[in-house]
C-alpha cells in the first residue's frame, strides 16, 4: 500500500482518543470503530487497553465479535494493547464467565498478571523490530504471555515474562505505549497495515 492506511481504534471502551493520536502521528488516518460496517472500512485495527470482559460484553451485544473474528482470521491486522492483548489471546488462563475472544494469536495469556491497579508502573522495554532503543511502557493491571505457539515472534520481555509478540499480522503488547508519546509500536503497526495493503 502506498499512501495513508486507514486504521480503526476499537472504540467500545477503554483508552481509545491516545491511539487515534498515536496513529495519526504515525501517518495513519485513524477512525472510532463501534459498529460492524465501520469496521468494513479500514484497513487495520488497535484493540484498545480497558477492560477485558467488559469489552468482551460490548463487543457482543454490539454485534462486533463475529465480523472481527472473520476480519482478523482474514488477515485484517490487528495490535492489541493490555486488555486488547487478552482479546486476541486463543486461550485465556483465568477468564471471567462468559469472557469471549476476538483470538489471533496462539498464546495463553494471564489477566492482571503484574498486579492490580495500584500496582502499575512503567519501565524501559526493548522490542525487537523498534529501532532507536527502548519504549517507554506503562503496565497497569497489566496480562504477560504464559506461553506461545511455534508461529509466534517473542518481541519483548520483562522481568522475565513475555510482554510483546507478533504473529502474522497480529501484535500486541501488555503494556501501553499509546500514553507515553513514543509514537514507534504504532509506527511499526502502521508499517503491518501498509505492508499488507
Amino acid at each position: 500500500m502506498t499512501g495513508t492506511p486507514v486504521i480503526g481504534v476499537l472504540a467500545l471502551q477503554g483508552d481509545v482518543r491516545e491511539h487515534l493520536t498515536a496513529l495519526a502521528s504515525a501517518g495513519a488516518e485513524a477512525r472510532a470503530v463501534r459498529r460492524p460496517e465501520e469496521l468494513a472500512g479500514v484497513d487495520g485495527l488497535v484493540l484498545p487497553g480497558g477492560e477485558s470482559t467488559t469489552m468482551s460484553k460490548l463487543a457482543v451485544l454490539f454485534g462486533m465479535m463475529e465480523p472481527l473474528r472473520e476480519r482478523v482470521a482474514a488477515g485484517m491486522p490487528v495490535y492489541g494493547t493490555c486488555a486488547g492483548m487478552i482479546l486476541l489471546a486463543d486461550e485465556i488462563l483465568d477468564p471471567r464467565s462468559g469472557q469471549e475472544t476476538v483470538q489471533g494469536i496462539d498464546m495463553i495469556v494471564r489477566r492482571n498478571a503484574f498486579g492490580r491497579q495500584n500496582e502499575s508502573f512503567e519501565a524501559a522495554v526493548d522490542v525487537t523490530s523498534v529501532p532507536g532503543g527502548p519504549v517507554e511502557g506503562v503496565f497497569i493491571r497489566a496480562p504477560w504471555v504464559e506461553s506461545v505457539g511455534a508461529g509466534v515472534e517473542v518481541l519483548a520481555e520483562h522481568g522475565g515474562h513475555i510482554v510483546a509478540v507478533r504473529q502474522d499480522n497480529a501484535l500486541a503488547t501488555s503494556f501501553h505505549p499509546e500514553l507515553t508519546g513514543d509514537h514507534r509500536v504504532h509506527g511499526l503497526f502502521a508499517d503491518m497495515v501498509r505492508a499488507v495493503g
